[in-house]
């Protein structure tokens, strides 16, 4: 007995020992992930530096004054410090997602990528690529409280009869469940693609939690009846694209 309650605290200091060497080392592959990302930046946004410091500036300067009009200089600089300093990550951290947007915005699947990586609020059931065409335009499923959306990108020639048929379609199943459509993009009446969250978020809530995933549901066994297959699941690099692009000429 003594011998078995000798070895067990040894073990637990182990398992805390090893749980915060492991805790270390993940906070230090995040921090260095940061830094690669800052530099990143950096490179491509020459503002992106000189608006961090004057966030930083400025907040220490302004907590500075009003720690002095309140007796205490000191305590505001340091309080005004922290301020900046988040404001400063907030800042890196808007620019970083903007330029990321920015290099996704006319890839096919970037629609996709968006709403699968920028996880909505909510109760949301995403299926991308429900319809598609050989030229990488697409259509993708999002149901939610507001009922079911059809989020199109490509072509908006090619996309708007995609977007109908499939509209169409699922008319049948649904019943009197509202449907909306959008299409991703930067001309008149599209939505870009760093708002298509956003968008979403702004729709009426028309129905329940429950009702959603009944929708989604009966919505998949459709598709899975229909079988599409081959269509971007996010977004492809330039070269990617044009390979496809040949496959699909070569085939006609």
């Amino acid at each position: 007995m003594a011998k078995t309650s000798s070895t067990s605290p040894s073990l637990s200091k182990e398992e805390k020992k090893a749980a915060k060497v492991a805790s270390r080392a993940g906070k230090k592959e995040r921090r260095g992930q940061i830094w690669q990302a800052f530099q990143m930046q950096r490179k491509e946004d020459k503002r992106l530096l000189p608006y961090m410091i004057a966030c930083l500036v400025g907040s220490a300067l302004v907590f500075t004054l009003l720690g002095w009009w309140l007796a205490s200089w000191w305590a505001g600089l340091v309080f005004g410090l922290i301020i900046g300093a988040m404001i400063a990550m907030i800042f890196f951290a808007r620019r970083v997602q903007s330029n990321v947007y920015k290099q996704a915005d006319g890839t096919p699947g970037a629609a996709a990528w968006s709403l699968q990586n920028n996880q909505l609020r909510g109760k949301w059931r995403i299926t991308p690529a429900v319809a598609g065409t050989s030229h990488l335009d697409a259509v993708h499923r999002v149901v939610g409280r507001p009922g079911i959306i059809l989020i199109g990108e490509g072509a908006t020639h090619r996309v708007k009869p995609l977007l109908a048929q499939e509209k169409k379609k699922i008319a049948r199943v649904v019943g009197d469940t509202p449907i909306y459509d959008i299409i991703v993009g930067n001309e008149e009446g599209q939505t870009p693609l760093k708002k298509l969250n956003q968008s979403l978020m702004r729709l009426p809530r028309n129905i329940t939690v429950a009702q959603v995933s009944d929708l989604d549901g009966r919505l998949s066994a459709l598709s899975a009846r229909v079988g599409q297959q081959g269509m971007p699941k996010g977004p492809l690099s330039a070269g990617a694209k044009t390979r496809n692009v040949q496959r699909a000429a070569r085939r006609r």
